[in-house]
This record gives structure tokens, C-alpha cells and sequence, in this order.
């Protein structure tokens, strides 16, 4: 199951854990330091660089697909990741912000390259489709270790180096992971698919690099203009899904019915991470606002850093998720991935219950102790390990192969629309500068905002199951179509 190629792939994913979350941790404290940015302002570049980055992992589909393979992209993805996270240095020393936005610019189109290829060769480093899906869950802990340990450290870090010292930082760390996968070039293009194996030739590589450097100016000039910026976004986001309809109807029925399904868990993995895009903007905020001491009074922690919370309960959720699963399916009870996705609606519901809870409880000293966002950073991990491990899994499942990276890059399609929107809803918060914070301006403002989210989650439990249903019923038609073509094929 186990072996040194996935081993070294998930210590390559634990470095961009590493050096892309150690980065997004300080930025929002950068921008509205450094920057002079506004709240309003800071969390709209801050949700945009969680949600930028998996929208252009279109573009990285695509090039995979009809390009470069999945090794190359993902090779050149973490070399431009220390190149963005080198640019980053050079703003933050000069307190520029036209260079500061090219290196976001950069890094978010390298996320985007990344996105479709490490699931796609990942999986090809195993000996079956149930070991990878038992093991992915494992990886996505692994990820999140390196993102705790950057959310976690970065804030400390950057009082003893300074934002500059932070970035190139994140640099090295994403050059050390470049170099692992160019030490293990041969293994991984061996497992690769076909066209991982075969020379590039010189045309496809002058596409790439146009199309690359036109991505990174549309990033560019998407960070410097937010407002024009995040409709851009909507448009590429439904260009994507348009042109995967006009496949799916293209497509014979068997598949044109599994990609239907594709399309639905799409919707639910959107609605669902508006509220993982809390975590980077409004509740940032409210940390930044609100959150007062050391966690159980001993273990100190930064405002901005109650992020780390995340993925130290996903590191924890990981196993327990897979663990879980694979035992109920032992005993032959077996959930499909859209009630899966049901349940973790169900734990983000928790989750910001117990927020709107504290927030209307918060008293005249306007303080929020940590152990309250590490209750409600537990149940949200749970959550996005069973929506971040289980949906990739079910698409490239059902994903026909020579689509297969274009349909896992909707997945993070899903991961941008959202981030955007919630970015959107977050700056509804968004307070003045100077604006003193008190009782009455905490329950309010942000009661009133997550106690909104905690009722829509609840809806989103019931919806989650009514698709649930119809995706079954899509997929069992799948297999009937396809059950009927196979004579036909026989016979022709």
C-alpha cells in the first residue's frame, strides 16, 4: 500500500502545508499593517488569495491534460511557488505592493497548476483504487500538519524576522519540495500516465508559457482590483462548469449520467466552503477583535494564528474519518459521498452554533477565550476532511480518464466560487478602522452574521441528503446504460 513514491509526495504536500498556509496566516496582518489596508479591503485579498489559486487550477487541468502531464505541472508548480513566495521578500522589504501582488499573483497560479496534478499521480502511485481511497484521507492529515505547523509558527515567527524574513522563509521551504520531486523524476513519471512519459515538444511548450504568463497578469490584475476581480471569477467559474455541461451532453449516456453527478457534488462542495472560507476572513477577524490569552492558559497563541486550530484537528480527523468509514463499510453499512457530505454539514452546523453562542454570550470586556474556537475549529476540521478527502476521491471515480484532471480541477472551481462569495459575505463585518470593540457591537454584528450561517448549514443537511438520493439513482442508470452498450460495442 505504502511506498516511498507516495511517501515522498505527501513530505512534498506537507511543505506547501507549510510554506502556503505560514504565508496566509500573516498576510492579513501584513496588509493591514504594512499595506495600511482596510478590514473590508484585507479580507477580500486574503479570501481571494485562498480562492484564486484553485480557480486557475482550470488552467492547471487542462495544461496537465493536454500539455505537460501531471509530474511536470506539478514539479513547475512548487518552483513557481518559491519564486511568488521570493517576490513577496522583495514587497515586503520595500513596502511595495505592486511587487507584493505579483508574488500572491504568482503563488496562486502555481496553487492552481498544483491543484488537479498531485491527486491524479498520486493515485498512480498505488497498487489499487482502494488503496488510494483508504490513503487519501492519511495524505490530506499530512497536509495538514505542515499547515499547522505554519499557521502556528509564522505569527512567532515574524516578530524575530520580520514579514520579510517570514516569506523567504516559505520560499525555501517550497524549493526543498521542488527539489525532492526532481530527485524522484523517474519513479514518478514510470507510475505516470501516458503522456507523463512522452517528450514535450517545443510548440506545447511555448502554449504553456503564454498561457502561464497571461494567467499570472489576469491574477495580477484580479488582487489589484477586487471589485472587478471577483467578478472574474464567477465568469471563469461558470465558464468551467459550462463547458463541462457541454461535454457531459456530448458524452454517451453512461458517462453523461456519471458526470451529472460530478456537477451535483460540485454545488454542494461550493455551498459547503463558503463556510471553510470563514476560517481565512471573518473569523480571523474576530480573533483578531476579540480573542484574549493563552489557550488553557499555558500554551500561547496569537490571534491570528486560532487558523492553526484547523489543521491540528484535521491531522487528528484524518485518521479518525478514514478509520470510521472503513469500519462501517466492514459491517457492510455504507454511506455514498453526497450523505457524507450531509453529515459534515451537520458538524459545521455544530460548529458555528457554538460561535453564535459565544458571540451572543461575549461580556462587557469584549473577550473570547481560545479554548472557544478550538471547540469550534474541531467539529469544522471534521467536516472538511470528509468533504476535502471524500469528493476528490468520488470524482476521480467517476471521471472519464481522458477528462480526469479537468474534472477534479471543479473541485476546486467549488473551492474558488466559494471562497469569493464568502469573502463577499465576511466584509458585511468588516468594521471601521480605530472603531472601538464592545459588547453591543459584538453580539449585534457578528451574532447576527453567524447565527445566519448556523441556520443555513441546517438546511444544508436536508439538501445534501435529497441529492444524496438522486445521485444514486444516477449512477445505478449509469450502470444500466452502460450494461446496454456493451453488446452494441461487442457486435461493432
Amino acid at each position: 500500500m505504502w511506498n516511498r513514491l507516495n511517501k515522498s509526495m505527501m513530505v512534498c504536500q506537507m511543505m506547501f502545508g507549510l510554506s502556503f498556509y505560514g504565508v496566509m496566516v500573516i498576510l492579513t496582518r501584513f496588509f493591514l499593517d504594512d499595506l495600511g489596508y482596510s478590514e473590508a479591503n484585507t479580507m477580500m485579498v486574503v479570501g481571494a488569495f485562498s480562492s484564486i489559486g484553485p480557480l486557475f487550477a482550470i488552467a492547471g487541468g487542462f495544461i496537465a491534460d493536454k500539455f505537460l502531464g501531471a509530474y511536470r505541472s506539478l514539479t513547475i508548480s512548487f518552483g513557481g511557488f518559491a519564486t511568488g513566495y521570493t517576490l513577496l521578500v522583495l514587497g515586503a522589504s520595500a513596502s511595495n505592493v505592486q511587487m507584493s501582488l505579483v508574488g500572491i499573483a504568482l503563488a496562486s497560479y502555481s496553487r492552481g497548476l498544483m491543484s488537479p496534478s498531485y491527486p491524479s499521480l498520486y493515485k498512480r502511485t498505488f497498487a489499487t483504487e482502494e488503496d488510494f481511497e483508504n490513503c487519501y484521507p492519511v495524505n490530506y492529515s499530512v497536509n495538514n500538519i505542515g499547515s499547522f505547523l505554519g499557521q502556528y509558527l509564522f505569527p512567532m515567527v515574524v516578530l524575530a524576522i520580520g514579514f520579510n524574513g517570514s516569506f523567504m522563509l516559505s520560499a525555501v521551504i517550497a524549493f526543498i519540495a521542488f527539489a525532492t520531486l526532481v530527485i524522484s523524476h523517474k519513479p514518478l513519471v514510470g507510475v505516470g500516465a501516458e503522456i507523463d512519459q512522452k517528450p514535450v515538444s517545443p510548440k506545447k511548450w511555448v502554449a504553456f508559457v503564454g498561457i502561464s504568463l497571461c494567467m499570472i497578469g489576469l491574477v495580477f490584475f484580479m488582487f489589484s482590483n477586487m471589485d472587478i476581480g471577483k467578478n472574474i471569477v464567477y465568469v471563469i467559474g461558470a465558464a468551467a462548469i459550462g463547458y463541462f455541461i457541454s461535454l457531459m451532453i456530448k458524452a454517451d449516456k453512461s458517462d453523461a449520467l456519471k458526470m451529472g453527478t460530478i456537477l451535483i457534488i460540485t454545488v454542494l462542495t461550493t455551498a459547503f466552503f463558503v463556510y471553510y472560507g470563514q476560517i481565512m476572513t471573518s473569523m480571523t477577524m474576530v480573533t483578531i477583535n476579540t480573542m484574549r490569552g493563552d489557550l488553557f492558559g499555558f500554551i500561547p497563541i496569537a490571534p491570528e494564528a486560532s487558523m492553526a486550530m484547523n489543521p491540528l484537528w484535521c491531522i487528528v480527523g484524518g485518521p479518525l474519518i478514514a478509520m470510521t468509514f472503513s469500519s462501517l463499510e466492514k459491517r457492510n453499512i455504507n454511506f455514498s459521498t453526497a450523505t457524507k457530505v450531509g453529515f459534515a454539514f451537520i458538524l459545521t452546523a455544530i460548529a458555528f452554533g457554538i460561535l453564535t453562542a459565544a458571540v451572543m454570550g461575549v461580556g462587557p470586556d469584549a473577550v473570547i477565550r481560545p479554548e472557544i474556537f478550538l471547540a469550534v475549529h474541531f467539529f469544522q476540521a471534521l467536516a472538511e476532511v470528509i468533504v476535502g478527502s471524500m469528493v476528490v476521491a468520488f470524482i476521480l471515480s467517476v471521471a472519464p480518464k481522458h477528462i480526469e484532471n479537468f474534472s477534479v480541477s471543479l473541485f476546486s472551481v467549488a473551492i474558488a466560487l466559494s471562497g469569493i462569495v464568502g469573502a463577499v459575505f465576511s466584509t458585511s463585518i468588516a468594521l471601521e478602522k480605530g472603531q472601538e470593540i464592545t459588547q453591543e457591537i459584538i453580539q449585534s454584528v457578528y451574532g447576527g452574521y453567524f447565527s445566519t450561517l448556523t441556520i443555513l448549514a441546517a438546511v444544508m443537511v436536508v439538501v445534501a441528503l435529497m441529492a444524496s438520493r438522486i445521485i444514486r439513482i444516477m449512477l445505478k442508470s449509469s450502470e444500466t446504460a452502460n450494461e446496454e452498450l456493451a453488446p452494441a460495442q461487442a457486435e461493432g
